[in-house]
């Protein structure tokens, strides 16, 4: 190949990367999300400043980070759910659950720290399979099948509790919730951990063309030699195993067990992530890191406005806005007069 034929299949590859970038599936979230940030700086000029004081890092940046780990847990659970075209209500019970496990466990036994997180991890592990048993094999409706574990569950969570809210201590679970590694919290690490290695199982794996086959069509997928209803179970098990995580470090952040308030509506921020991510909520498409960039989005609306001093009762109203624009960005026609935009601009331009 000559150095003209290099330079013209270069010059073709430049032309079409801007078409391309905007097709990709995390290009609008991640747009809204730089634009959310240099928005919240010019209001709040400290949002964008970081600062290391003993070893760690602070800063605005870093509590959006901080406190969407349990949040981006959760979404990406609640993903890989509506993936087979179902929904998950009951995460935040299930939160407050294996939180009531973990807390009840550290008090009244002595049982080392493993044993207790893998009681909390199987806690969740059991309320998944109950959803996904109802879901798959007595075709309950999804909303209506989570539901029931949702109003129940913090019934349940009370009875572990005694209807009080436990505090504990232990190293081991304080340094999950408040504790750092190279600077980094250690709950942005171990949701970190979590969310990898869904993403591998998902995309590196037959197991994500499964889920979304499954999703998009369940009768086809069963057709097709794809065990179906196994596939919903599994996936409403790795959204309990996702919500203990969460359970487990939002009880270690506040040393304690809170049976009413633990996870409390985060289902609908789960949701509202995975939507902003591109995910179909008919299913048959997800993606796990537009998903994550959705959490960072609705942190960064929370962190923002707080810092913005804006009254209490126009929070809502200024974070419902910027949701409503940002899922406009998912829809096709408008992606589609974004990518011709572009275009028509490259064409002005040369």
């Amino acid at each position: 190949m000559t150095s003209l034929q290099t330079e013209t299949t270069k010059a073709r590859w430049v032309s079409r990367l801007p078409g391309a970038l905007v097709q990709l599936p995390w290009f609008g979230p991640l747009c809204a999300l730089l634009l959310i940030v240099v928005a919240i700086s010019m209001v709040s000029p400290g949002f964008l400043n970081l600062r290391v004081v003993d070893g760690h890092l602070y800063g605005s940046l870093v509590d959006v980070v901080h406190r969407g780990a349990s949040a981006a847990l959760v979404a990406v659970g609640m993903a890989i759910v509506i993936g087979t075209r179902g929904i998950d209500l009951s995460v935040g019970s299930v939160i407050a659950i294996s939180g009531a496990v973990m807390a009840v466990l550290i008090r009244d036994t002595e049982l080392p720290p493993g044993v207790i997180v893998l009681a909390a991890l199987g806690t969740g592990l059991l309320c998944g399979l109950w959803n996904g048993l109802l879901i798959a094999y007595l075709d309950i409706q999804p909303i209506i099948a989570t539901l029931i574990l949702m109003v129940t569950g913090r019934g349940i969570a009370q009875m572990i509790t005694g209807g009080q809210i436990l505090t504990f201590h232990g190293e081991f679970f304080e340094a999950i919730g408040s504790g750092y590694l190279f600077g980094i919290p250690w709950r942005v690490l171990i949701a970190a951990a979590v969310i990898m290695l869904l993403w591998f199982a998902m995309r590196k794996t037959a197991l994500g063309l499964f889920v979304e086959s499954v999703g998009a069509n369940a009768r086809a997928s069963r057709l097709a030699g794809i065990d179906a209803r196994g596939i919903k179970v599994l996936a409403y098990m790795i959204s309990g195993l996702c919500s203990a995580v969460a359970g487990i470090i939002i009880a270690a952040d506040i040393r304690g067990a809170d049976a009413n308030n633990a996870g409390l509506w985060l289902e609908l921020d789960a949701i509202l992530a995975v939507v902003l991510g591109g995910a179909a909520l008919l299913g048959g498409r997800f993606y796990l890191g537009a998903t994550v960039i959705g959490v960072l989005i609705i942190q960064s609306l929370t962190t923002g406005i707080l810092l913005s001093g804006l009254p209490s009762q126009y929070t809502l109203v200024v974070k419902a806005a910027v949701v409503l624009i940002v899922l406009l960005m998912q829809v096709p026609g408008f992606r589609q007069g974004l990518l011709h935009l572009v275009q028509r601009k490259k064409h002005e331009n040369q």
